[in-house]
């Protein structure tokens, strides 16, 4: 086989030659079966180790596996963890009776006679990465797990008080094989929040049922209503995985947890409060897997995305960013410090909660019951000589006018405010009670934003909108000639809402010298606004028209998040 292999390789020239020779030699002793010694090999990527197994064998090596060639037999017959644990998919190609199965190891054979055995075919081997693998597995495992009815009525036939006990942690998603029929509810009820790319999972108790609902692209949704009777099943199970106390009943708590789907990292952050029908619990899912977006790729203009990369890179000053709870601000933030991270900054957070690790950079968690309050959190993170600071939001005086007096010292300082528009946070700040001095020789500048659906790629359709919606956008009858206007019609890809995903419409204010000095003269924020715009600020209203103006996002969505521009 040595010898195979090293011909192979210098007739396909997949991996060095002589590079291989050289590692085989040293490990000639070795009892480890060929394809698990060339893949822990450092000097070769698994893909290229894989091809060249192939190449040898005679086996077909696939790049990317369609998860609809996962015929059903394999996924109710092979358990998930055993295709995780093997890295191994069933595939059957059109027109094909065998089954391939597609392994990343391909001399574990003995898992290969196994899946035949388990689902009653003959089978051919086919090799692939076991990310590629991986992938696979997790589309065709959460195919099979929508299942929630059947599961809610299997609960409903048992006796309740018996499964109370059964209620365990589990780690992964998928592993829902003979598991308690709770479990597999509370994991369904998850795996369909992610196929349809919730943020958050309600479950909301009434008087005769009890209603899931998943917030998708900002806008709640009923999706499954289930029996009464196993709402504390479903409560005490979510409060076991998120570690709260299943006893207490009567007062709010707080938890969080992670899962496992496949190879995904997601992270639960679950809160209940009692009500007049039985606890209430609300899971907002954090996908880790999604990673952080790029400062490029949460909607800014190129104008704005060129101004505001230039903020970003000051050596001191108070840049906020405003907007209602889930406008993003958070994942603005996180865009900004990644995009000026490096070895040379010394970069400190303060966040109620962290949301996302970020690589390099020193993150505090606020913990009020403790005494580690954003103001304290504060002042301890400038003993640590940071020159970027982050507090994750300004609550109170103290908090404000301390970020305000780091930037005083030589810090960025970036955080967030709860305000309708840019000129508003300047308001909110003299309100608390800061200085008008200090907010005018601070402040460099302030991002206003929120999120707006886009119009689903498939069902895009052109039409023609009413002209009172044209008016309250700003725009004449003039303006319009030759525009053309986009709606979502409803597909299945956007589960016939005609949106799928979102972007951010942004409005970011310069803190200029005619309004420092307005600032420091207690203007209002109408009249600083109005003065803004005159110095060429783009409202929020005006950035939604744009993104109409592109086919990215409907009026209606602009009007529903921005109000009237003063």
């Amino acid at each position: 086989m040595k010898d195979l292999l090293i011909k192979t390789a210098e007739q396909t020239e997949i991996v060095d030659a002589g590079q291989l020779r050289a590692y085989l030699d040293e490990r000639r002793e070795s009892t480890a079966r060929i394809d698990e010694m060339l893949l822990a090999c450092p000097n070769f990527t698994e893909e290229a180790v894989l091809k060249l197994l192939a190449a040898v064998m005679g086996l077909q090596f696939i790049e990317e596996i369609d998860a609809k060639l996962v015929p059903k037999e394999f996924v109710e017959n092979v358990p998930a963890t055993y295709a995780q644990h093997h890295y191994l998919i069933g595939i059957r190609p059109d027109g094909e009776n065998e089954l391939t199965v597609v392994l990343s190891k391909p001399f574990d054979t003995n898992a290969v006679d196994n899946v035949s055995k388990l689902t009653n075919c003959p089978v051919k081997i086919a090799v692939a990465t076991r990310a590629a693998i991986t992938a696979a597995i997790d589309i065709a495992y959460e195919q099979k797990s929508t299942v929630v009815e059947e599961v809610a009525e299997e609960l409903d036939q048992q006796n309740l008080d018996m499964l109370v006990d059964e209620v365990a942690s589990a780690d992964d998603l998928l592993d829902v094989v003979n598991r308690p029929p709770v479990i597999r509810l509370v994991n369904d009820i998850l795996f369909r929040a992610l196929q349809l790319r919730a943020s958050d999972v309600h479950v909301h108790p009434y008087e005769n049922k009890i209603q899931i609902r998943y917030r998708i692209d900002g806008i709640l949704y009923d999706t499954l209503s289930l029996n009464r009777n196993v709402l504390s099943l479903i409560i005490s199970r979510i409060k076991v995985m998120a570690g709260m106390d299943i006893a207490e009943r009567r007062m709010p708590q707080d938890g969080r947890c992670s899962v496992r789907l496949g190879n995904r990292e997601i992270d639960l952050r679950v809160s209940t409060v009692p009500t007049s029908y039985g606890e209430r619990s609300v899971l907002r899912i954090l996908d880790k897997s999604s990673g952080l977006f790029d400062l490029s790729e949460i909607g800014m203009s190129d104008e704005y995305l060129k101004i505001f990369d230039s903020l970003i890179n000051r050596s001191h000053g108070v840049i906020f960013v405003t907007g209602p709870t889930g406008s993003g601000k958070s994942t603005t933030l996180y865009a900004a410090l990644n995009r000026i991270n490096s070895i040379e900054k010394n970069i400190m957070t303060i966040e109620d909660p962290i949301e996302y690790q970020l690589e390099g950079i020193s993150q505090m968690q606020v913990a009020s019951k403790k005494g580690m309050t954003f103001i304290t959190a504060l002042r301890h993170v400038l003993r640590q000589d940071p020159d970027v600071i982050m507090v994750g939001e300004v609550r109170d005086q103290e908090t404000a006018r301390m970020a305000i007096q780091s930037s005083l010292t030589g810090h960025l300082v970036f955080s967030t405010l709860h305000t309708n528009d840019s000129a508003g946070a300047i308001s909110r700040l003299l309100d608390l009670g800061v200085e008008p001095y200090l907010v005018s020789s601070s402040l460099i500048a302030i991002l206003a934003q929120r999120l707006v659906r886009k119009i689903c790629p498939d069902c895009r359709a052109e039409y023609q909108p009413a002209l009172h919606e044209l008016r309250e956008l700003g725009f004449g009858q003039q303006d319009t000639k030759g525009l053309k206007f986009y709606i979502g019609q409803g597909c299945s890809k956007c589960f016939d809402t005609g949106y799928r995903g979102r972007t951010g419409i942004h409005e970011l204010m310069l803190i200029s010298e005619s309004i420092r000095t307005m600032i420091h003269e207690r203007q209002n924020a109408q009249v600083i606004k109005q003065k803004a715009q005159e110095e060429g600020l783009v409202t929020l209203r005006m950035d939604g028209a744009r993104k109409v103006m592109l086919g990215i996002t409907t009026i209606g969505e602009v009007l529903r998040v921005t109000q009237a521009d003063m």
